[in-house]
């Protein structure tokens, strides 16, 4: 029995309309493949593991980034701060390929892995498996380095837009 298209449809915007009330944590990830650097701005990123210490990206099959990623390559979760918004919008199409690098600092790690210097963490990982699942692919990587820096500050998008959270302490104080 196959499901009725416009019951699917309704379902499906729902569902994204519901989502756009998930306020999430804004990254970057990135990734090289050869010379070419690849980044893309994401919210779905989450731990999996703490043993091994893992997490998870939902990359979109048809994203740029992809290609190299299904080949395997290791990556950066590039957590950002509350003043990387431009960085954010440039990753997230206003640039593209390597122009999207000329946004905010960017280094090399020791294996070649580009990481956005003073992001509020970034998380190098290892590729560590992967699944399909409808028009997504599911990475994992196991961590292989984590950097921090700054105050806990994040970008956060919710209903369509980039804000930013004040910690509970500073709200309970006031």
């Amino acid at each position: 029995m196959s499901a009725n298209p416009e019951t699917s449809t309704a379902l499906r915007d729902d569902m994204l309309k519901a989502m756009r009330r998930m306020a999430r944590s804004v990254a970057v990830i990135s990734c090289r493949d050869g010379e070419r650097r690849y980044s893309m701005s994401v919210t779905a990123v989450d731990s999996l593991s703490a043993d091994p210490p893992s997490l998870l990206i939902c990359i979109n099959r048809n994203s740029s980034i992809y290609p190299p990623l299904d080949a395997g390559t290791d990556f950066c979760i590039n957590l950002l701060a509350a003043d990387h918004r431009d960085i954010a919008v440039d990753c997230s199409g206003r640039l593209k390929g390597e122009e999207r690098f000329t946004s905010g600092e960017w280094e090399d790690d020791l294996l070649g892995v580009p990481c956005l210097r003073n992001a509020q963490a970034n998380l190098v990982c290892r590729q560590d498996g992967r699944f399909d699942y409808g028009t997504h692919a599911v990475f994992i990587g196991r961590l292989r380095e984590v950097r921090l820096a700054g105050e806990v500050s994040p970008l956060v998008y919710v209903d369509g837009a980039y804000t930013t959270s004040a910690p509970l302490r500073a709200l309970c104080s006031a």
